[in-house]
């Protein structure tokens, strides 16, 4: 094992006040740790890294979208790179086939027989970080074989079901569906993604920095950090961090107010939304402020880590309807309008 490995435990008995700060101190300097890392290649978009960092401690898979060039798929291949889990990248094409993901059946001779038998051969989805580069860029018949797996974490192949090896995260990139030769992903799909995250341009100085870095040969090399098992136990430490029960209700009416025609939601912006956030929206609310309050050294989650976490969390579970696009209205703007139309304590919950 690398040196760099040799993380402290976080599976050792958490039975008072002072064993679950250190567990929480080590995994913080973990999360730091990766985040440098990941800083020696990808520039600037701190934000970016982090809630993609937060969704690998959450379990969840990640969309990240924005139009070509942004390092996008730079910054997925560089988290790779911290990480000792096996890795694989499939290119999205209008010819990709289901079984190019999935693998297929294949005829082999027996060598004890000579007779000719079937044989599995697994396709990339079965490592455990997969990069679905240019997803929307594939048909949706292709896009489908990755739904079993990001939500069941097994793959069915002529009838067998095979399990995936955890911890498992599929990290895809897109364009933003105006560019042409792109097909939008099914809400079915779009609902599976943990975050949505948008990646915006560099800044001057972010720029000045990326070009420096890629004309003058000083690139550094990224070590691994972490491996799958330190990941899981990562998970299950997060979990255990508290959330008081009117946060959690906060997180839920927020939920609640996307659903069109509800009683929590804002009637103005009603006409806007055509389909409301499923239950994984208050699932990935929930888990996501988990972590971002432990990485921020708090053992109980706020009002603020719920909405920090809004935006990548529900933003792709909207769907706007058709006076929303021709307002210009975009998702992010129902998200930002109801967190500020939404109560943090309701009535009942502050007598």
């Amino acid at each position: 094992m690398p040196e760099a490995l040799a993380l402290p435990e976080l599976d050792a008995a958490i039975d008072d006040i002072e064993s679950a700060k250190q567990a929480c101190a080590a995994f913080r300097d973990v999360f730091n740790r990766l985040r440098a890392e990941i800083a020696k290649t990808i520039v600037g978009h701190e934000t970016i890294v982090e809630q993609t960092l937060i969704a690998l401690f959450s379990g969840g898979h990640v969309l990240l979208e924005g139009v070509p060039g942004l390092g996008k798929t730079l910054l997925i291949s560089t988290l790779s790179r911290t990480l000792t889990l096996p890795f694989a990248r499939i290119q999205f094409t209008p010819d990709l086939m289901p079984a190019d993901i999935t693998g297929t059946s294949v005829v082999v001779e027996d060598e004890r027989t000579g007779h000719r038998v079937f044989q599995f051969r697994p396709g990339p989805i079965f490592k455990q970080l997969v990069l679905a580069d240019e997803i929307n860029r594939a048909t949706p018949k292709s896009q489908s074989a990755l739904l079993e797996a990001m939500q069941e974490h097994s793959v069915t192949v002529g009838g067998t079901t095979h399990r995936l090896a955890e911890p498992f995260f599929v990290m895809a990139t897109q364009n933003p569906i105006e560019q042409e030769g792109t097909y939008p992903l099914p809400e079915a799909q779009l609902d599976r993604f943990f975050f949505k995250i948008v990646v915006p341009y560099s800044n001057r100085e972010e720029l000045n920095m990326i070009v420096n870095r890629t004309t003058r040969n000083i690139a550094e090399t990224v070590r691994p950090i972490v491996d799958g098992p330190y990941i899981l136990k990562a998970q299950k430490l997060a979990r255990r961090i508290v959330v008081a029960p009117h946060v959690q209700d906060y997180a839920i009416r927020l939920v609640l107010a996307t659903h069109p025609g509800g009683t929590h939601g804002d009637p103005k912006i009603g006409k806007y939304i055509h389909v409301g956030v499923s239950p994984r929206g208050g699932q990935a609310l929930i888990t996501a402020a988990k972590v971002k309050a432990l990485m921020d050294g708090r053992y109980a989650v706020g009002f603020r880590d719920i909405n920090d976490i809004a935006p990548s969390a529900l933003r792709h579970r909207i769907v706007r309807s058709f006076e929303a696009e021709a307002d210009g209205f975009s998702t992010d703007d129902i998200v930002e309008h109801l967190m500020d139309f939404v109560p943090r304590e309701t009535v009942e919950s502050a007598a």
